[in-house]
């Protein structure tokens, strides 16, 4: 879908505050920023649906667990996938499991996983077994916590999943200002952002500083994010 102005309809999402302001957003590394009181009806922003290039499966849960998945192991893992050290496709499984291993920040836990049954229970050892998935496309939800799941570029389905405790989803109906395209698209807002890194592009783009207000970023497809029912 060709990038448009997409302003929001009305909603029962929440009673944020405000009358409507009109911005207009660029993409910030492929996920659309705001601040959670501008969710709000009438708002207008630049969004740009792409399509999913990334059609990676799952395996089944006991064949994910037999193949290795850190660093330190990476040239067995190229050699099970018939890859060397320069190939472009290495380089890529390398950035990813460096980013799976990457401490979590203050008050988050976050885990990769490398199959559906794992990714199942990291989130229901954080969220508890009464829960559902939502992704774009989906009924209006609010939740105070949340495991967000982003696709990570593998030869297989891998998601970087990690546990938000102070956060809050929304899903929000937008149209389509030239055409009425309509689209269903979840956010995520971090309300509090104060052990985040102060130089985090969002905050420049939001001209907004460290920990003082609720950020929000929107979910790209084939990112998932689980709720308490």
């Amino acid at each position: 879908m060709p990038s448009q102005e997409m302003i929001m309809s009305n909603s029962k999402t929440h009673q944020l505050p405000k009358p409507p302001l009109k911005i207009d957003l660029k993409i910030l590394q492929e996920k659309v920023t705001s601040l959670e009181k501008d969710l709000h009806s009438s708002t207008k922003m630049k969004m740009h649906f792409r399509k999913t290039t990334n059609r990676a499966l799952f395996l089944p849960h006991q064949i994910a667990d037999s193949i290795p998945f850190s660093s330190d192991k990476l040239p067995e893992i190229l050699n099970r996938f018939s890859l060397k050290q320069d190939f472009e496709e290495a380089e890529i499984m390398k950035e990813t499991i460096q980013e799976c291993e990457q401490p979590a920040l203050e008050g988050d836990s976050r885990f990769c996983a490398t199959s559906l049954e794992s990714l199942v229970d990291f989130s229901i050892s954080e969220l508890g077994k009464n829960i559902k998935a939502i992704s774009n496309e989906v009924e209006m939800v609010v939740a105070d916590k949340s495991v967000v799941c982003h696709k990570q570029k593998y030869p297989y389905a891998v998601f970087y999943c990690h546990a938000i405790h102070n956060t809050r989803v929304y899903t929000l109906p937008f149209v389509g200002t030239e055409d009425g395209t309509k689209a269903e698209v979840v956010a995520s807002c971090h309300i509090d952002t104060s052990a985040w890194n102060p130089k985090h592009a969002a905050f420049k783009f939001l001209k907004v500083k460290l920990g003082t207000v609720p950020v929000c970023h929107f979910l790209p497809h084939n990112d998932i994010i689980w709720i308490p029912k």
